[in-house]
């Protein structure tokens, strides 16, 4: 575990990233949690508390699902429960200014940014590298430890490059994390990699009559969604339906 965290910190100096990595020391994991809370009571209530930690997990859906608005509120209370947190951006698409809407504590994020192009042309080899550059920079992480929760998140990478990787590639995650206290959750268009033990979380926007969408605004703020949401275990015959408010607030000048 020495020799994985001072190759990851090697990569962020490497990257001027390492000033990511908080100055305050991570706070000692509750060993009896056995679950990583979402603080979004309607998934924690059917979730068992929250998403489980040494597992691989999932939140998946269309854009403008929901999927982002969740993360983000992972990120919140995960960071204040007093642990780092992990994102691994693969299209560097993290918005800071919604995730400090959002109360993420940015000094506790490892932000990893990626460079996949969603219109690589003919060059689809590209897609290819950097996600695989993603996947080990995210394999980095995971070894290092001391994380809560690390996310990879995925959501707007092409399809076809998700497909391409090796499907070896999540056992060889799930491998990494088991026995560990760090929940882990890949967020995507669609299930590629939930684990025996772990959740996928399947989202949708709510319908909300004739006039629109379950999407709430007050002047100039995006105040949340009101998503569908079907969770799936391995271990169930059938998904749980919720319905889930997730009260997250950005900007929208």
């Amino acid at each position: 575990m020495a020799l994985a965290r001072t190759d990851l910190e090697s990569l962020l100096r490497a990257r001027r990233l390492d000033r990511t990595l908080t100055i305050a020391p991570p706070a000692a994991l509750d060993p009896i949690a056995d679950v990583a809370a979402t603080d979004a009571a309607a998934v924690d209530a059917r979730l068992g508390g929250g998403f489980p930690r040494g597992q691989l997990s999932e939140i998946v859906g269309p854009r403008s699902s929901g999927r982002a608005s969740l993360m983000l509120q992972m990120l919140s209370a995960a960071t204040a429960r007093g642990e780092l947190v992990a994102l691994v951006d693969v299209l560097d698409m993290f918005d800071v200014e919604s995730a400090a809407a959002a109360d993420v504590d940015l000094d506790r994020l490892l932000w990893i940014r990626g460079h996949v192009v969603m219109n690589p042309g003919m060059c689809r080899d590209m897609n290819q590298r950097a996600l695989e550059q993603a996947i080990r920079a995210f394999a980095l992480v995971l070894q290092a430890g001391n994380f809560g929760l690390v996310v990879f998140d995925a959501g707007e990478a092409p399809a076809d490059a998700i497909r391409r990787l090796p499907f070896t590639t999540w056992l060889r995650v799930q491998r990494m994390l088991e026995g560990s206290p760090t929940a882990c959750v890949l967020v995507g268009s669609h299930a590629v990699a939930r684990s025996a033990s772990g959740l996928t979380l399947d989202l949708g926007v709510r319908d909300a009559g004739p006039c629109g969408r379950g999407i709430r605004f007050s002047p100039r703020l995006f105040e949340g969604l009101d998503i569908n949401a079907r969770i799936v275990a391995a271990r169930r015959h059938s998904p749980h339906q919720i319905d889930v408010r997730v009260p997250v607030s950005t900007s929208c000048a």
